[in-house]
């Protein structure tokens, strides 16, 4: 495309120990804070994080999260803060609360900070939340009119989270090259205001941001389930949260989401991690666009090795029927999803074919 867009958080800080330095930060962004706060990390953290911020004069308001990212959630923070104005919205948590933070930020015209306390997503950096239903179906994206200001992570929290969440934030970070691929292929826009052109640098790091998966994931995953820190968990780390998210919102997603999307309404799907779905649709996206059986043994292989979902099963629909199946695809089709990117015909068959196809693969693997 001759035009092209690039959008990004407007500083990225990892380093140990930064969540008991979280005062200074603020107090360059203004006086006053809205804090959103996962009640685990506030019992674990809070006090640690109250003497930096007090120590630095910055005058807060902390709200517990209430667990959803859901339109309820939004109003009832902001309601909470309401008079206060606060020149900056910290969310301080994983995925769904730090894209609550960036709606309040929304509705307050607080600045966005976000304080990443697993590796889960590539939703820190992104000037995009999802909104869910009440009940955790996935409602819609909403684009808001900056990135944040800010993003914070701390390598020392995070390996002391479950490795589930650093192994589901892989899952989603290994879709970022394989959509951006596709969105490049369909000549499809970025996430970059209205849409743009993807540009070379989005391209090169949603690449980088998969061939450090390839090198280091098995031996970030070994060190954090021990809970220590080594270079590959500080890679892993930063191509889950920065590489993934810049390369995503530079470059677009597919199908991957799409079918992560689609097959979302199914309750049985509910408890499982949006990277371990992702995983899924990501396979998924390999059949529809046809691509070599070598890739699709490379990602089979990949995803057998760190425990992420190559069956139905594995995303918790291996009882559902074919019809909710087909709903399921169905879903990843509405308009407007992301499924549209993908560079291959889409219908609800073929897209319902290709979560079989993988189902029928991954199972046959195992087995």
């Amino acid at each position: 495309m001759s035009e092209r867009g690039f959008g990004s958080c407007a500083r990225y800080i990892q380093r140990r120990g930064e969540i008991g330095r979280l005062g200074p930060h603020l107090a360059a962004l203004g006086p006053s804070a809205l804090v959103v706060i996962d009640p685990f990390i506030d019992s674990a953290y809070g006090a640690l994080i109250d003497a930096s911020l007090a120590e630095a004069g910055v005058k807060v308001q902390k709200i517990v999260f209430g667990g959803e990212c859901w339109t309820g959630e939004v109003q009832r923070i902001t309601s909470a803060a309401a008079g206060m104005l606060p020149a900056s919205v910290v969310g301080i948590g994983g995925g769904k609360t730090l894209d609550t933070a960036k709606l309040v930020a929304q509705e307050t015209g607080g600045r966005i900070v976000c304080v990443a306390t697993v590796a889960s997503t590539d939703a820190p950096t992104s000037g995009l939340a999802m909104r869910y239903h009440q009940d955790g179906s996935t409602d819609r994206p909403i684009f808001l009119p900056r990135n944040p200001d800010l993003v914070i992570v701390d390598p020392d929290v995070v390996v002391k989270a479950p490795v589930r969440f650093l192994i589901a934030g892989i899952g989603d970070a290994l879709s970022t090259w394989i959509e951006a691929r596709s969105n490049r292929d369909s000549r499809s826009k970025n996430y970059v205001g209205g849409g743009h052109g993807m540009p070379i640098a989005g391209m090169a790091i949603a690449r980088a941001c998969h061939e450090v998966l390839m090198r280091d994931a098995q031996g970030a995953v070994a060190a954090a389930r021990l809970g220590v820190v080594t270079p590959a968990v500080e890679n892993i780390i930063e191509a889950n949260t920065l590489l993934s998210g810049l390369g995503f919102e530079n470059c677009g997603c597919s199908a991957a989401h799409g079918i992560h999307n689609g097959l979302s309404i199914l309750p049985g799907s509910h408890g499982k991690l949006h990277g371990e779905k992702v995983a899924f649709g990501t396979l998924c996206v390999l059949v529809l666009e046809d691509r070599p059986q070598s890739e699709l043994d490379e990602i089979f292989g990949f995803c057998e090795a760190l425990g992420l979902p190559t069956t139905l099963e594995a995303v918790g629909l291996g009882d559902a029927s074919p019809e909710d199946l087909r709903r399921g695809a169905e879903a990843a089709l509405v308009p407007g999803e992301a499924t549209h990117a993908t560079h291959a015909e889409l219908t609800p068959e073929t897209v319902l074919a290709a979560i079989l196809a993988v189902d029928a693969m991954g199972r046959a693997r195992l087995g």
